[in-house]
């Protein structure tokens, strides 16, 4: 028996406040890092760390997942999240700032493994979409809120930048501590994974997951977005910077992307019913691709406010999509391992695409990382329009194989139905 969707409602509210405290931090310890004297390339290792911590540790909290409780990890991310923004706001050095940077990051990646590893287990197949969907909702209001809030408070006026960007900071260590009132009766025992005789389950090694197909094109796809989102975060205040756009009109032009996001994820059923899982990934990495190359050009700051909306509304889809294209092909044992797999290539993504950003912009000007984005989402879009094999064509291959000695024609046709109809967020009980 599955669960209600009350818990759900209560995810999205905890990362809402997460992920907005997350996305209020990194501008503001972008234009933090500008006042203590970094360059464009300082910004970027700064943005690089974020990320260089949970490089390492998605792996063995996904295996811990998948045999055990998801509900711990989320209060311990909260934790991180609300430590590492307020020291961030605190620290006096660039050296300090990456690393507080970094625990901050660790964070962010112990709460959305936890979550989404929530999410998968509590979903029944033809849900997935539906609440992968919703699910990332809370990020993208996190998304909209953050940005906006830091350009409220940040003033670039007279000195003032080191000053203000840190009240920032200690606002979002704030906001990320509210993201604790919601986390109650989130995860369900129903739901719990049962133990084998021995009690201790066999781990499906990290090279079978990867082979598994769809795996790894679902991981890659989401490297692409997110790096995409990252940058774009990072980067969009040295834009700014550069084309004289004051603080405050980059944090709108960053919340009305998330804004979009969110309109595209409320869209996001009777998209993938027109046009199939498959089709919308890579029509909306593609049309991303296009848009980061116009956010090259010297355009006015209105016609950036288009592009970025657009960009966002393109984007939407890549997080929740490749969810569950990896959660579907994934072994049923491995599934939070799987999902950390995910993460640790968003992380990669994070390490290198920042970095490579901070490269380019110091050799050819802020607008370069924007056509590097271009690029990944473009190779993203050839990625994702390869098929996946979903749960029904893997019911399939098991029910012929069954059938070969039983010959049951029946179970085959039921299976493939079944299947057939798991992508299609239909919302259907099971």
């Amino acid at each position: 028996m599955r669960p209600g969707r009350g818990w759900l409602l209560r995810l999205i509210i905890a990362f809402a406040f997460a992920q907005g405290a997350v996305s209020m931090a990194r501008p503001a310890v972008s234009y933090r890092a500008l006042a203590l004297g970094a360059d464009a390339r300082a910004v970027g290792v700064i943005a690089a760390v974020y990320a260089l911590l949970p490089l390492f540790a998605a792996v063995p909290l996904g295996r811990r997942t998948d045999h055990g409780r998801c509900a711990p990890l989320l209060p311990a991310g909260v934790a991180l999240i609300a430590g590492g923004c307020a020291l961030s706001g605190t620290a006096g050095s660039l050296g300090a700032m990456a690393a507080w940077s970094g625990v901050m990051g660790l964070g962010h990646l112990s709460f959305v493994i936890g979550a989404q590893s929530i999410v998968a287990r509590q979903s029944a197949p033809a849900e997935q979409d539906r609440n992968f969907g919703h699910f990332t909702i809370g990020a993208s209001l996190g998304q909209l809120a953050g940005p906006i809030s830091t350009g409220l408070l940040v003033s670039g006026h007279s000195g003032a930048m080191a000053r203000t960007s840190a009240v920032a900071l200690l606002a979002a260590g704030a906001a990320a501590a509210f993201a604790v009132i919601s986390l109650w009766r989130i995860e369900h025992r129903a739901a719990m994974p049962s133990r084998t005789t021995t009690g201790h389950p066999a781990r499906v090694p990290v090279h079978r997951i990867l082979r598994t197909r769809g795996v790894t094109a679902g991981i890659f796809t989401s490297l692409a977005v997110l790096s995409a989102t990252d940058v774009l975060t990072a980067y969009l205040p040295v834009v700014g910077e550069h084309r004289g756009i004051a603080p405050a009109t980059i944090g709108l032009l960053l919340s009305l992307r998330a804004a979009a996001t969110i309109a595209c994820r409320l869209v996001m059923t009777p998209m993938i019913r027109l046009l199939g899982r498959t089709a919308l990934l890579a029509a909306g990495c593609l049309a991303a691709a296009l848009l980061c190359a116009g956010i090259a050009a010297p355009v006015p700051a209105w016609v950036l406010g288009i592009l970025l909306t657009a960009l966002g509304f393109c984007l939407g889809v890549g997080q929740p999509l490749s969810m569950t294209t990896v959660v579907q092909a994934a072994p049923e044992e491995a599934r939070s391992t799987a999902l950390a797999l995910r993460l640790t290539g968003n992380r990669l993504g994070q390490v290198a695409a920042p970095a490579a950003a901070g490269l380019l912009a110091g050799a050819a000007g802020a607008a370069a990382p924007f056509v590097m984005l271009a690029g990944l989402l473009l190779a993203s879009a050839v990625t994702a329009a390869r098929p996946a094999a979903g749960p029904g064509l893997v019911a399939l291959g098991s029910r012929r194989c069954e059938n070969s000695t039983t010959g049951s024609p029946t179970d085959t046709a039921s299976s493939t139905s079944r299947g057939a109809g798991t992508g299609m967020g239909t919302g259907k009980r099971v």
